[in-house]
């Protein structure tokens, strides 16, 4: 099976700016033919509720698109905000690169 895939590596503050600006990242990926977004969120220090409105925005519109957007490396800070929200049951996450691949890849 081959798939179009891209790995995004957002870092620092993911608030309400950033996040948009990563959104039109995605969305850009998406015209361009991408298939599976994973954002490798290791060098993410710090989101608030506006990056996780924005991160649910984007998931939409890759969902209405058919395509696919998986999450990794989640920081202790981000996971606790993902569980807080119930944003854990809502996005696919991984370890980290190495354990997206071989459970959605080698699949």
């Amino acid at each position: 099976m081959t798939t179009n895939l891209k790995t995004l590596e957002p870092a620092g503050i993911l608030d309400g700016a950033t996040t948009n600006e990563l959104k039109l990242q995605v969305t850009d990926l998406l015209h361009e033919g991408i298939d599976i977004v994973l954002l490798d969120m290791n060098q993410v220090t710090f989101m608030n509720s506006t990056g996780i409105g924005a991160m649910v925005a984007m998931l939409k519109i890759v969902r209405a698109r058919g395509k696919q957007i998986y999450l990794c490396g989640l920081t202790e800070q981000v996971k606790m905000l993902f569980e807080l929200t119930k944003m854990d049951r809502v996005f696919k996450t991984f370890i980290d690169q190495q354990d997206f691949e071989a459970k959605i890849l080698a699949a």
